[in-house]
Formats: structure tokens, C-alpha cells, sequence
């Protein structure tokens, strides 16, 4: 089975999934907006991961932090921040057989799926 977890409206999600689509890959798709984000799931990407990749430092909601926040930032204050604003997760997260990959990327994505 292959979930990929993410927001719908991100550009990179929409390319990630025409890859899988265009390939006649199943997978589902968890919206955390729509299917929301609990502590146990944050706490699996992180172990998986690493808190420091799954939090996206390039967004705008990172951007929006003040000073203080980031310079705080920890795998506590992570977590707090993305239960609260998950657009704020590196996307995609990607679970294949159960491994965990992070991002889309063309030559990854086809190494996984074996394109």
C-alpha cells in the first residue's frame, strides 16, 4: 500500500501525484486538512525522518514565525507548531512498503516504483 500525506493544493504534491497516476500507481492520499493530523502520526514522521527534515523551512507559514520561535525551535515546539499548522511539513511524505521518503524528486520516485 502507498500513502502520500500532504495538502492537495501544493504544486508539488499535483506533480508527485500525475507521476503516480501517469503510471498507474495505487495510492492513497491523506489530506491533513481534511483528514487532520494527530500526535501519534507526527511522532511516527519524526521517528522515521527526523524532526528537522519534516519541519519545511522554505514555506510561507515558516516564514510567518517570529525570531524568537525559530531560534526556540525544538522537537517539542516542532511538534506543537506542525499539530497546528501542518501546511508547514515538508511535503510530500510518502509511505511505500512501509519505508518513509520525504519530498518529491522524478529519479527518486521512479528508483521506487521501479519506473
Amino acid at each position: 500500500m502507498t500513502i502520500m500525506y500532504g495538502i492537495p493544493n501544493c504544486d508539488t504534491i499535483k506533480k508527485a501525484k500525475k507521476l503516480l497516476s501517469d503510471n498507474n500507481i495505487a495510492f492513497s492520499f491523506h489530506d491533513y486538512r481534511k483528514e487532520g493530523l494527530d500526535e501519534t502520526l507526527l511522532d511516527t514522521f519524526f521517528a522515521q525522518l527526523g524532526w528537522e527534515n519534516v519541519l519545511n523551512k522554505r514555506g510561507t507559514t515558516y516564514r510567518a514565525l517570529t525570531e524568537e520561535q525559530k531560534q526556540t525551535l525544538n522537537e517539542q515546539t516542532a511538534k506543537a507548531l506542525l499539530l497546528d499548522a501542518p501546511a508547514m511539513i515538508k511535503r510530500p511524505i510518502l509511505v511505500h512498503n512501509d519505508k518513509y521518503y520525504l519530498g518529491f524528486k522524478k529519479e527518486q520516485y521512479q528508483e521506487i516504483f521501479a519506473l
